[in-house]
């Protein structure tokens, strides 16, 4: 990862996240709960996290494992993750402050999981060869990521909604960044390549409830405080800002429960295995 992105993870970006942790936390429940059935009974397994943010994944699985190792590159989520150890009473948990596609590992998990937090790599060959390495041979790799933007209305509709007043930002042509690992064909060739066999990504696709509940200004504002967002109103004419709002709130209204906003997501779970060495 290069400075950029650690700067990136270590600045308002990350104070976002933690602020908003519970409400991304129910948002992407349904995902984290369909990677660890991916990968099974964790029961006397050393697990190691990547990209585990403030924590949320490796507190649930220190509950099962023989142990849970969370690596990020934000210290502030990970603060956040250490005071919920220690306010939850989680015995079994480690956070490390370390960037998974240069840290040096033992080679002695048995299991590697990410929710959403593989896709922001520098070098992908790199960074996943090195997970490999962390692994015992034969040990199990399970992650989510996004599929396309086409595919995820959670953040095409809102997008679309608002770009009849501003500028979408330029998408990046390639690169680290959310949807970096959305095709599927590239993604198994990278794992294999990287030193994987079994390599399988399986579409996940759920309505995905937005902001993690609340009201259809709680989902607008959720959706106002992010990166995509925040770069699109930026300097913008305060006539045209404020009839993207008014237009993205017409757009989420149309898609109100009873619990809260849904909007479509799109994903694929992939699982793998350890070459032998």
């Amino acid at each position: 990862m290069n400075e950029a992105q650690r700067q990136h993870w270590n600045g308002p970006d990350a104070r976002h996240w933690v602020d908003a942790q519970d409400r991304y936390d129910r948002q992407l429940e349904p995902f984290g709960e369909r990677v660890l059935a991916a990968v099974g009974s964790l029961e006397g397994l050393r697990v190691l996290d990547i990209g585990c943010g403030c924590g949320t994944t490796t507190l649930t699985i220190a509950g099962s494992a023989a142990a849970a190792l969370g690596v990020d590159v934000s210290a502030p989520m990970l603060d956040v993750a250490r005071e919920r150890a220690a306010g939850d009473g989680v015995a079994g948990a480690e956070f490390v402050l370390a960037d998974a596609q240069t840290h040096v590992f033992d080679g002695s998990f048995d299991v590697a999981v990410s929710r959403f937090g593989v896709m922001f790599f520098d070098d992908p060959l790199a960074a996943f060869a090195n997970i490999a390495s962390a692994l015992r041979p034969g040990g199990r790799l399970a992650f989510v990521c996004w599929q396309g933007l086409e595919h995820n209305d959670w953040l095409l509709l809102p997008g679309l909604a608002a770009s009849a007043h501003l500028a979408l930002p330029d998408a990046p042509a390639s690169g680290p960044g959310m949807f970096s690992l959305a095709d599927r064909d590239a993604t198994v060739a990278l794992l294999d390549e990287a030193g994987f066999d079994d390599v399988e990504a399986v579409p996940f696709e759920t309505p995905m409830l937005l902001g993690g509940a609340g009201t259809v200004d709680d989902a607008v504002q959720f959706l106002l405080s992010t990166g995509i967002a925040r770069s699109m109103f930026e300097g913008a004419e305060p006539a045209a800002a404020a009839a993207a709002i008014a237009a993205v709130t017409e757009l989420i209204q149309q898609h109100a429960t009873e619990d809260g906003v849904r909007l479509g997501a799109a994903t694929w779970i992939v699982t793998a295995t350890a070459r032998p060495r």
